[in-house]
């Protein structure tokens, strides 16, 4: 749970600063601030790393080395107490040669049962396949093995299935339960498997059943997640636990990993038994289990236990099974652990956490001996962490995060190289060097730039020499910290802030379409650097000199010679004693941009109603009927022609055009709905429109909402309002406020284009949404390849589980329409059906009456 919070807390930051840094930036202190440019450059690297070792272990580069490390770490922890509880009978070398043939006679068989049975024991295992007789003797082994307390071993499998003995009860049969990793290594017990409706219990599991049938009755229950014993969880190995990266093929039934002890159980001979050469009290209400140890057999696996001496230490299966029973046993009744996993969003920011930490050690740290010792600790401490861990039955990622660390510390050694050269060691901010750098590729753009200017505010702080000298160097120096972050919280979108030298600063405006904007800017930062900075204890004032040079659409300047001419104004802004900023460039370019040409005719766009409303059908997948339409603005200006809506649809959110724009949306497709609602008699259509952010954010959206549909009469039924993940993201308690509110009209709410934006499935439950819309970016690619068809699907199932229907957008070929049907998806929509149609076109599909 605190992991978790303090995920939520780091990606609510991390997105604040993305989606509005200015704001995010203004609630920080200045030493915040100041370390907040510092710190960006190191959580954006270690996603990169991150993601990287991700992506790898994703695709199993690392199994192979954390299989490895899991193997030792067994080895190291293993006990190697017996389990009081169990006795193994082996069947060794010695005891082939004595019995003259394997295997062994059915009469011999019986009379190891009927020795064993004389004693008391609470349950046999007989770990040996008796498919066919071996006589002489059936007819007493028949008769043995009809004792309730004795479980029996089957092979599962198409060509080499063993089946039990005949007349034994499915409750005393139990499947061979061994499954091997690629590397032949015995690592799970596949405890529990349901075939063709057949609940089928592994040997091990059998056993333990019987065992603790006196004690429990009708408790197993198999969940998707875990088997239920009574009320004991076993949690189940998925295809991604710990550092498995199993194909879905290898993670069947119910497996969880094994514990291994080093001595599981006391040993007896067939011999022994059969000569009456033991303690009675060894088999005294204990668990029995016979099987062949022999070498010569081949009954014998590699286990993590094998990894120091594989020769030497291959373990036989009837040892093995003792394990598993042990293992089931001790869970259940010594509420012992099973080996624990982090979830693979938990195993992420461990690794992103370690990631972190090696790039900070070489950003932070220039002495090469201290870094080394720090990166070697960090080490032992990841080393000590895992096995800690492992005592108390967790695995955690070992490998990925060592490589996170080493890659981390890689990467931020040549960051740090490259940051020095670029950066100002002091406030953190670009140098001049790069400063002129940027410049220069700012000055190559030609064509893209037409219309448009780079303007350079070049600044001096006023009395900084007075200042430093009279309270020092450590002033000073907080003082040029402080205003840096006073000027970096005053910049707005791709404006760039350079320390050019002592109390100098640059900073570059391109894409430039006024230079009012410069002088506003310039007014705005004197204004900042006017209020008081507190050093040493008491306030100090300062003022700034500015100077401003404008790189001219058509003129073409060295970096050197813009900074040189800002530098110029500077100066003469300096001498001239006023407290306004000087411009280099006297001629400026006010006429109107293309920008501002798109927003005048977008403004008179809307007042002279040069807008149409296009309707795309949704066809429900279980009629092949329409469902429903969802309707799409088009903008046919008099003098523009058609303009995309890509074109105008940003620049109308961005002014608050779209405020009245989607007032407009609104009530036109209502109108239209409630037309084809009562002339054509089918009111079961729904009508889909989009909300904006905009829009989402208005005080009065819900007034405005029920104003319009009051009006016009509209069945709110029918109307379902689509809204963007990114939209409800941004302040969350306030959104699902809203959409409570929203709901409360009876209206349908939508999550449009579902997994490109930046929601949080901590959340999305509490959202009150009625449909889930897969992003045609998801959709496009199911032809493509099966990965693609398993996140659709994966997003389907996620709708469907939190009652939501599924909407599939994007659909342009019958393939893609087909499989989606097949994975349960509701409807659809797309140019496989139709594309957005006018209102007389929709009305004629409509009246058509076609089936897809």
């Amino acid at each position: 749970m605190f992991i978790e919070k303090v995920t939520v807390k780091i990606a609510t930051i991390l997105r604040n600063c993305w989606q509005n840094p200015q704001q995010s930036i203004e609630d920080l202190s200045p030493a915040k601030k100041i370390k907040l440019t510092r710190v960006t450059p190191i959580i954006l690297t270690s996603f990169l790393v991150t993601a990287t070792v991700t992506t790898i272990g994703q695709q199993g580069g690392w199994q192979s080395g954390e299989l490895n490390l899991f193997d030792l770490l067994v080895s190291l922890t293993a006990p190697s107490q017996s389990d009081p509880r169990l006795l193994v009978v082996e069947i060794t070398e010695a005891d082939i040669r004595n019995q003259k043939q394997l295997p062994l006679k059915d009469r011999t068989i019986a009379k190891v049962l009927q020795k064993l049975q004389q004693h008391q024991p609470k349950v046999i295992g007989l770990d040996l396949y008796r498919d066919i007789p071996y006589s002489p003797g059936t007819e007493e082994l028949a008769e043995q093995l009809s004792a309730k307390n004795v479980v029996v071993i089957s092979k599962l499998g198409n060509t080499e299935a063993v089946p039990p003995p005949p007349n034994i009860p499915d409750d005393r049969v139990g499947f061979n339960d061994f499954v091997l990793d690629t590397d032949n290594i015995l690592r799970r017990n596949l405890a529990y498997a349901e075939f063709e409706g057949k609940q089928l219990n592994s040997f091990a599991l059998q056993i333990s059943l019987q065992y603790i049938a006196d004690r429990q009755a009708g408790f197993l229950e198999a969940k998707p997640d875990s088997l239920q014993i009574g009320n004991v969880n076993f949690p189940r190995l998925t295809a991604n636990s710990g550092g498995y990266r199993m194909e879905d093929s290898e993670a069947l039934g119910w497996q969880f990993l094994l514990n291994y002890n080093q001595n599981i159980a006391q040993r007896l001979t067939l011999t022994e038994i059969l000569e009456d050469r033991f303690d009675p009290e060894l088999i005294r209400d204990k668990i029995v289990l016979i099987g062949t140890t022999a070498p010569s057999q081949k009954d014998l696996f590699a286990t993590p236990l094998s990894s120091s001496n594989p020769q030497q230490s291959l373990m036989p299966g009837v040892i093995v099974h003792a394990q598993m029973v042990s293992q089931i046993l001790q869970r259940i009744l010594d509420r012992h652990s099973l080996f624990w996993y982090w979830q693979e969003w938990q195993e992420i920011l461990y690794i992103w956490v370690w990631s972190v930490f090696g790039i900070t050690i070489f950003r932070r740290y220039t002495n090469l001996l201290k870094t080394g010792s720090i990166l070697l600790l960090a080490t032992g401490g990841a080393l000590c962490l895992a096995g800690v861990v492992f005592t108390q039955a967790g695995w955690i990622p070992l490998l990925p995060s060592l490589i996170a660390l080493f890659g981390g510390s890689a990467v931020g050694l040549v960051q740090k190289v490259i940051y020095l050269s670029f950066h100002d060691p002091l406030t953190g901010l670009n140098n001049r060097r790069s400063f002129i750098v940027y410049i220069q590729q700012i000055s190559r753009k030609k064509s893209s730039n037409l219309g448009k200017s780079t303007a350079i505010l070049f600044l001096n702080l006023d009395r900084f020499k007075i200042i430093n000298e009279s309270l020092g160097h450590d002033a000073g120096d907080e003082l040029l910290m402080i205003a840096s972050q006073r000027l970096m919280a005053n910049l707005q979108g791709k404006a760039k802030l350079a320390r050019i030298s002592g109390d100098e600063f640059a900073i570059s405006i391109v894409d430039l379409q006024d230079i009012s904007v410069a002088t506003q800017l310039a007014e705005r930062l004197q204004k900042s650097l006017l209020q008081p900075f507190h050093l040493k204890g008491q306030d100090t004032f300062t003022n700034v000199s500015i100077g401003i040079a404008l790189q001219e659409r058509g003129r073409t300047l060295l970096a050197e010679d813009l900074l040189r001419d800002a530098q110029i104004a500077m100066y003469k802004a300096k001498a001239s004693g006023k407290s306004r900023p000087e411009v280099f460039v006297q001629r400026m370019y006010t006429q109107a941009l293309a920008r501002f040409c798109l927003e005048t005719d977008l403004r008179k766009a809307i007042e002279n109603k040069e807008f149409i409303l296009y309707y795309q059908p949704i066809i429900c997948f279980k009629t092949g009927c329409i469902a429903g339409f969802e309707a799409l603005i088009r903008w046919q200006s008099p003098d523009r022609g058609f303009v995309f809506p890509g074109e105008f649809i940003p620049l109308a959110e961005e002014t608050g055009l779209i405020v009245p724009l989607g007032e407009w949306v609104l009530e036109s497709a209502c109108t239209q709905m409630q037309f084809w609602h009562k002339y054509l008699g089918d009111d079961r259509l729904m009508l889909s429109v989009n909300l904006s952010g905009r829009q989402f954010s208005q005080p009065n959206l819900v007034e405005k909402i029920t104003e319009i549909l009051t009006n016009i009469q509209f069945n709110h039924l029918s109307l379902k309002l689509e809204i963007t993940e990114s939209m409800v993201m941004d302040d969350v308690e306030s959104a699902i406020a809203i959409l409570n509110r929203l709901k409360a009209l009876n209206l349908q709410l939508s999550i449009d284009d579902f997994g490109t934006g930046f929601s949080s499935f901590n959340y999305l439950h509490r959202f009150p949404m009625d449909t889930l819309k897969v992003d045609k970016s998801f959709v496009s690619q199911m032809d493509e390849s099966e990965k693609n068809i398993e996140i659709v699907s994966t997003i389907i199932m996620l709708g469907h589980k939190l009652n939501m229907d599924v909407v599939a957008e994007g659909i342009e070929t019958e393939s893609q329409m087909q499989k989606l049907r097949q994975l349960g998806c509701n409807y659809g929509q797309g140019y496989f059906f139709a594309k957005p149609l006018s209102s007389e076109n929709a009305t004629q599909l409509i009246l058509d009456k076609k089936h897809w």
